[in-house]
């Protein structure tokens, strides 16, 4: 490389100390993990190549990938007219005051003897990154009476301030020092929960309980033998379709959705186990007032208050208003606020090309409103007009002839080309790839980079075209150029893979949705909010503050900046969000929506309280009570109780005196809300009657979520599907009283009557209908990129959905059992499996085998690996064929793009060999015990 080469790369990736350190503090890397294989192989072929042929191979393989890319241009220029801080934060380093360090101040030091926690513990946490804490989680830890695990707190500190750890520390503590004890960490996204649950196994791995002595020996009394992890801390997850059949003795800490802990919970006050639940974490507390399922948890953690043992409840989040208020209803729990961000956010307004400094919301509002009086005076004084920072100088590519597009490009561009990480917040799905399709346009090209960075990019290129839902074309255009989207219409395994290598500094700019920024975890140098909105409506207080919380990386900038950039239709309602308070969370038991019904049957069925007095004190426990009035309460309370006894959820055989029925049951076992249960009997009763059962419509109809995940219907799509169904299935949709006449005329342009309550329902019917459609694909094998294409969905709504349903099918499951319904609930239970597996009956042995699920699993059928034993028997050379057989169709690729993507085929052969051995094991173990 000559020295212009090198200056140009120089000045377009300015290598810093800072990302020096990226790859180091990686906290998760699927790439990283994979190229140990990669190099491993590269080993064996290293001989058979010469230099002169690998410069040779590489100069070839970066042509396709330029041409892969979409045309460039220019990002504008942005010049700065204020120097408030000296240079510019690009071109010098700012002197800022370092945090205290274990040597000025021995508290911030988690080895201490105050804190009395494992040295294997302290030491994981050191190798992941922790080797000290900060100020306020010493105090919050030593100061709250938290650590000794007998007071419950509350506490809120900013995004990034290190909230999660000092819940972390408080419940492993109490878990090794009470063996048997366990714990449940509460999270509102599926997606925090498997993020959570890589991170707890690292850190407890080798940690060690503190296990009482058995009483017996072991040769006299067999019911203390060994399993072999008893003294090791387990960690297990639960969300939407993983296995739940554990018991307590099968794990020390649950890490939940809110659904899944309340279920556990409830099962735990059933069968008298709770005794065994020493402290709660419920992370995102602010959720209590979330209409959808804040209630759920508000009546879990009222449940644990009721309680006559002690459990010790920990709440936590960045935005919380009246902590004291939520830690006066936890039983008058400590409560912490800390303001603390390890990394400083500057913020910023942008309009119109010009960049406006606000280091506070009341600077926002006062910068916005003189913004809105300039532009309807022709005159305003120099006093009352702000002045702008920076200026961004209009574009000349009429793509950026929006100066909200063009502010959004430059400052992406701006902070990629100087090395750091760029974080966009995008209102929609489609406007996620269109910025990122206008941002790749301006970032430097592959030839213009260094070759480790196009091979890593490469490599995610290969990672994702690997998957069984192939490579998505944005991605394959954007990538390249170090530029990519996240939002819910990829995988899991796609936004995975983006976000990993975006933490290892492989991507430069995400952009994502707003609706996204509570459920991931992916900080940024700098946070770029493309307008405030979420839809057509502005995004709350709360909101916002997680969107811009996500700025500043501790240990990878020194500095972290907000730009909020808008419109001048949007200008007033920016000046009044930015000066908005975050609200206060309140109670979502409150009278008009369905918490207060759900949270009595509750109750009742897990028997908690089954009198008027008893049902009065737990009302005193809940939120709800903090802030009523109480005769109104009171009278609240009355016909809700008579409302479930008019529903038959109910019964009072005596005055006073409350006791859940049958379906009551069911409903509280299926996690239903009362009036989703009751619409679910009904359809079930009916099914018991005339149950379809030589198709498989009635079966993916009743797994179908009653509150549809896909509730726009794509009417001519769903008549095209009925021209097609079997006479079994048209008996289904016969059965259900829907009518073909009436989905021609919704393809032809009519609507459908939703007023009433039977026509509410009866449309409620239709959509099921159409996304159980869905459910019927994927259980038929169709793969997940086929059956989003054919319903003009993106790829991870249907992934989604097939997830969402795992977990309804579980509850549609335990209600036929609860019920005492048998034969239904075997049936149900099949095609459950059959769910879970994307498959046919056939099928099902085979898919429990990691990576062989739907497609993949017919493929390995019909090439003899029909057997679970056939697989685990296999090679690498028997399987690598029918793997590949089984991937989807991609362009052709270059020598050596094609060499990685087969080592990453391989490398999945490893994987898919290990899984059948173990399966095959645990399989001929149990066949012996049976014999025996």
């Amino acid at each position: 490389m000559d020295a212009r080469t090198a200056a140009r790369i120089s000045g377009i990736f300015h290598k810093t100390s800072v990302d020096a350190t990226k790859t180091a503090q990686t906290t998760i890397s699927h790439v990283g993990q994979k190229r140990t294989f990669d190099e491993y192989h590269e080993k064996s072929e290293a001989s058979a190549q010469s230099a002169v042929g690998d410069v040779a191979k590489k100069s070839e393989f970066r042509r396709p990938t330029l041409h892969r890319c979409l045309d460039p241009l220019k990002a504008s220029v942005i010049h700065t007219r204020l120097q408030t801080h000296g240079p510019t934060e690009y071109s010098q380093r700012r002197h800022l005051a370092l945090t205290p360090a274990p040597t000025s101040n021995p508290y911030l030091s988690l080895s201490h003897r105050a804190y009395g926690l494992p040295k294997q513990l302290v030491d994981n946490l050191a190798s992941l990154g922790v080797r000290s804490i900060y100020p306020w989680q010493s105090d919050c830890l030593l100061k709250s009476g938290a650590l000794d695990g007998e007071q419950n707190l509350v506490y809120t500190a900013p995004t990034g301030g290190g909230k999660s750890l000092v819940a972390d520390v408080l419940m492993i503590k109490k878990i090794v020092e009470n063996p048997g004890k366990k714990a449940i960490l509460v999270l509102p996204y599926v997606a925090l929960v498997q993020e959570k649950l890589r991170w707890l196994r690292q850190v407890v791995s080798g940690i060690t309980k503190k296990v009482a002595e058995k009483p017996y020996p072991e040769k006299q009394n067999p019911m203390w033998s060994k399993r072999g992890d008893e003294e090791s801390v387990r960690v297990v997850g639960f969300f939407g379709g993983s296995k739940s059949n554990l018991a307590w003795a099968d794990l020390d800490i649950a890490v939940c959705t809110i659904e899944r802990a309340n279920l556990l919970i409830n099962a735990a006050i059933g069968d008298w186990s709770v005794g065994n639940l020493a402290v709660v974490v419920m992370d995102e507390l602010h959720m209590l007032d979330d209409e959808g399922r804040g209630y759920i948890l508000e009546l879990m953690a009222t449940k644990l208050l009721c309680l006559d043992q002690s459990v010790q409840i920990i709440g936590m989040s960045a935005t919380l208003n009246n902590a004291e208020l939520l830690a006066k209803w936890l039983d008058n729990a400590r409560f912490y606020i800390s303001r603390y961000r390890p990394v400083p956010v500057e913020e910023y307004l942008v309009f119109d090309n010009n960049v406006y400094n606000a280091s506070s919301s009341s600077s926002f509002y006062k910068t916005a409103t003189q913004l809105n009086l300039q532009s309807q005076r022709t005159q305003v004084s120099s006093q009352m007009r702000p002045e702008a920072t920076r200026v961004i100088v209009p574009s000349e590519h009429p793509e950026f002839g929006s100066s909200l597009v063009n502010a959004v490009v430059s400052l992406a561009y701006e902070t990629a080309s100087a090395g750091y990480g760029a974080l966009v917040f995008c209102s929609s799905r489609v406007g996620c790839e269109t910025d990122a399709q206008l941002i790749s346009r301006v970032m430097p090209r592959p030839e213009e980079l260094n070759i480790d960075i196009v091979d890593k990019r490469e490599e995610l290129l290969s990672d994702l075209r690997s998957l069984t839902i192939g490579l998505d074309s944005v991605l394959e255009k954007t990538i390249p150029v170090g530029v990519a989207f996240h939002h819910a219409g990829l995988t899991t395994e796609e936004r995975d893979l983006v976000a990993a290598a975006y933490d290892e500094g492989v991507l430069k700019v995400i952009v994502a949705t707003c609706s996204l920024a509570a459920g991931i975890n992916l900080p940024a140098r700098r946070v770029i909010l493309h307008g405030a909105r979420m839809g057509a409506d502005l995004v709350g207080p709360s909101m916002l503050r997680q969107m811009r919380g996500r700025a500043g990386r501790k240990g990878k900038d020194e500095i972290g900046e907000t730009y909020l950039c808008c419109q001048k239709s949007d200008l007033e309602a920016v000046a009044e969000l930015m000066e908005a308070d975050i609200p206060s969370v309140e109670s979502c038991l409150v009278p008009g929506k369905r918490g207060i019904k759900r949270a009595l049957l509750e109750v009742i069925v897990t028997q908690l309280a089954t009198s008027d007095e008893s049902i009065d004190n737990y009302i005193k426990k809940t939120l709800l009570y903090q802030t009523s009035d109480r005769n109104e309460l009171s009278a609240t309370i009355r016909s809700t109780l008579d409302d479930l006894i008019e529903t038959d959820l109910v019964s009072s055989p005596m005055d006073g005196v409350y006791e859940a029925t049958l379906i009551g049951q069911a409903v509280v076992a299926s996690l239903l809300a009362p009036e989703d249960g009751l619409f679910v009997h009904k359809e079930l009763k009916r099914a018991l009657e005339a149950f379809v059962l030589d198709g498989d419509m009635h079966a993916f109809y009743t797994f179908t979520p009653v509150q549809v995940t896909t509730s726009k219907v794509n009417w001519k799509i769903f008549l095209k599907e009925i021209d097609h169904l079997s006479e079994s299935n048209l008996r289904v949709l016969t059965f259900l009283g829907l009518n073909p006449l009436t989905i021609n005329k919704m393809a032809n342009g009519a609507t459908l009557k939703e007023t009433t309550l039977a026509e509410i329902n009866l449309a409620r019917i239709y959509k099921r209908f159409y996304t159980a459609l869905q459910l019927r694909d994927l259980s038929n094998e169709m793969p997940i990129s086929q059956v989003a294409r054919k319903y003009d969905l993106p790829r991870g709504i249907i992934q989604n959905l097939a997830q969402t349903c795992h977990g309804f099918a579980a509850g549609m499951v335990r209600f036929c059992g609860t019920m005492g319904w048998g034969a239904l609930a075997a049936v149900l239970g099949h095609y459950e499996e059959r769910l879970k597996a994307g498959a046919k009956s056939d099928l099902l042995a085979l898919a429990e085998i990691t990576y062989v699920k739907s497609r993949t699993a017919r493929i390995f059928w019909e090439n003899g690996f029909k057997t679970v034993a056939a697989v685990a028997a296999a090679d690498v050379k028997d399987l690598l064929p029918v793997l590949i057989m089984a991937q989807p169709k991609k362009p052709r690729l270059d020598a050596e793009s094609e060499e990685k993507y087969i080592r990453k085929l391989k490398a999945k052969v490893e994987i898919i060999l290990k899984s059948a051995g173990r399966i095959w094991e645990r399989q001929v173990r149990e066949e012996i015990e049976d014999e025996e």
